[in-house]
């Protein structure tokens, strides 16, 4: 799942990985059984090599961290936010076009 582009968010590092974060940060909310997950998981990946040095992209599992998710009202999978200065400045919900995805990212940027 992980590349060299491709962080891997949990409860435990979400604090200092993406809160902390000098740069803005996509996270990717997903699980293994979701099929939409899977479906966008392409192009998230695609987005981390775009943006590298000037966004930080990764995923959490919901299943194996399920702390943040409920923080942050995840109700639905895939769900995209991006962080910048430890807050959320965008969110997409579902397995939307890369074109959206990257039009939030270049508004957090």
């Amino acid at each position: 799942m992980a590349s060299e582009n491709l962080s891997n968010f949990t409860d435990a590092n979400f604090d200092a990985d993406v809160l902390k974060s000098e740069t803005p940060v996509l996270v990717d909310f997903w699980a293994t059984w979701c099929a939409p997950c899977r479906a966008i998981a392409p192009v998230v990946e695609q987005l981390a090599k775009e943006y590298a040095g000037k966004l930080k992209v990764g995923k959490l599992n919901i299943d194996e961290s399920p702390q943040i998710p409920t923080q942050y009202e995840v109700r639905s999978i895939p769900t995209l936010l991006v962080f910048k200065g430890g807050r959320v400045v965008g969110q997409l919900v579902g397995a939307v076009p890369k074109p959206k995805i990257d039009e939030l990212i270049k508004k957090a940027l």
